[in-house]
């Protein structure tokens, strides 16, 4: 995973002859996961790691270079002054003194900093060599550049699933925001994909963040006119950028149809910006867990001498409507509940929601079949194993089997599939929504039939042919 800059790198200023810091200024949220997936990297390879050994002179450079950027540049200069003073007295007093490895203090270094500052963006990494993901791409061999764009279209550039789901709903997982640069061909297809449907969710559960352009290129798609989205302090500069909706996107635009966002408490950073605009603008209902809480675009500083990088937030985020953002405290979810329940919940209220606006009886009709489905799948009935026995038999062309516990259904020359008790004698699928089978009795008690029943009202009979 990689990311792009929006502004070209800088010099921060020169910290010692020796070395000369650089950093790259971003308007916005970064892929922040590139830093810690290579922190993560180096705590899970442990001593097979090219570690460095670290005196206390070293240690003294690292928190002076460390201090000195976040003087510089760190978003609330009065908690830099703190986190300076807490991190030298600490090494005044000998409490660094019995660590050796470079990869163990700077990890301590980051744990007495958040001490401080409980900024979930501020890393302080050991770093061999500056990873190509995290360099500049303006410094870039295009070969360099070339292999960081295939590296991103591997993998779809985070677009996992792109799907149309019954009811005429659409579904959007992705799991970054790749700069539209890039990535903006496939973030159009999969809004094109989608242009016809009557609600939509993004899956944002397993996204941790990434590019602004990418946030105002999707939300674009979603309102008819320019929108302020968002502003950004950022200290170094001074200044304070904006961010609005695009007034033309390529396709369809989804300005009217109910759109609701699936989060998780690893939906972070850029992912909560998207989250918290759609929240306050009244353009979407969000269904899951309260979100990680980072608000704070970052920039990466590297001290290439001392091998030590710093992932330092130095602007934040300032909705224009509540004036403020979700650092340290996330976005609390309109409909909560747990992230693996998410989808299912925000799938029967998008349905519902289509339920209500639609004036066609026969779609109606159908959504009312599809909750009843969905309602079934996440609460189905219990049916005794004794009156699930019963049914087990050959019916024509259909056969039902009992196996472990479960009936399932398989007609002739078809796949089998597990059976969802709707009721005591209704069965549903999860792979064939359209369909329903209805078993009855005589007055006996014996099972005659099989009804097959279609969500366009249908049914056809298969009776009983064998046990």
């Amino acid at each position: 995973m990689f990311r792009f800059h929006l502004m070209p790198r800088f010099i921060l200023r020169k910290i010692n002859p020796k070395w000369i810091i650089t950093a790259g200024l971003i308007i916005g949220y970064i892929f922040i996961c590139l830093f810690l997936n290579a922190l993560d990297a180096h705590s899970q390879q442990g001593a097979s790691l090219p570690d460095e050994k670290i005196d206390a002179k070293m240690q003294a450079m690292i928190i002076d270079s460390v201090t000195l950027a976040l003087d510089s540049n760190y978003v609330y200069p009065d908690k830099a002054k703190q986190m300076k003073k807490h991190v030298r007295d600490k090494f005044k007093k000998g409490e660094y003194k019995d660590i050796t490895s470079t990869m163990q203090f700077t990890d301590k270094l980051t744990q007495d900093l958040l001490d401080v500052c409980k900024d979930k963006h501020l890393r302080v990494g050991y770093f061999p060599e500056i990873p190509l993901g995290l360099k500049d791409t303006d410094s870039m061999s295009q070969e360099e550049l070339d292999q960081l764009i295939q590296e991103e279209a591997y993998d779809n550039f985070g677009f996992y699933k792109v799907e149309w789901m019954d009811g005429n709903v659409g579904y959007v997982d992705f799991r970054r925001f790749s700069h539209a640069r890039w990535a903006g061909a496939t973030a159009i297809a999969a809004m094109n994909f989608l242009e016809n449907c009557d609600a939509l969710i993004f899956d944002l559960r397993q996204n941790g963040g990434g590019e602004p352009s990418m946030i105002q290129l999707l939300t674009s798609y979603l309102f008819d006119e320019p929108q302020h989205l968002n502003s950004f302090y950022i200290r170094p500069k001074n200044v304070i950028n904006q961010f609005w909706t695009q007034a033309y996107v390529p396709g369809r635009k989804l300005s009217k149809v109910p759109v609701f966002v699936l989060t998780s408490s690893y939906t972070f950073s850029g992912a909560e910006e998207f989250t918290y605009n759609l929240k306050n603008m009244k353009r979407a209902t969000i269904v899951g867990e309260t979100t990680g809480g980072g608000a704070h675009p970052v920039t990466e500083v590297f001290f290439p001498t001392l091998k030590v990088g710093i992932q330092l937030p130095m602007g934040r985020a300032i909705n224009p409507i509540t004036g403020t953002n979700w650092e340290g405290t996330g976005i609390t979810p309109d409909i909560a509940v747990p992230q693996e329940k998410a989808l299912q919940t925000a799938y029967l209220e998008a349905i519902k929601k289509i339920a209500l606006q639609t004036k066609d009886e026969n779609k109606k009709q159908k959504l009312t079949w599809t909750v009843e489905t969905l309602n079934a799948l996440q609460n189905p009935a219990k049916v005794d194993v004794n009156i699930l026995q019963k049914y087990a038999g050959k019916y024509g062309p259909r056969a039902i089997t009992l196996e472990n516990g479960d009936l399932y259904y398989q007609r002739e020359g078809r796949p089998k599939y597990k059976m969802v008790p709707m009721s005591q004698d209704t069965f549903i699928f999860d792979e064939l929504r359209y369909f329903r089978l209805k078993f009855n009795s005589d007055a006996t008690g014996r099972i005659t039939e099989v009804i097959g029943i279609y969500n366009d009202g249908r049914s056809d009979s298969s009776p009983r042919t064998s046990d």
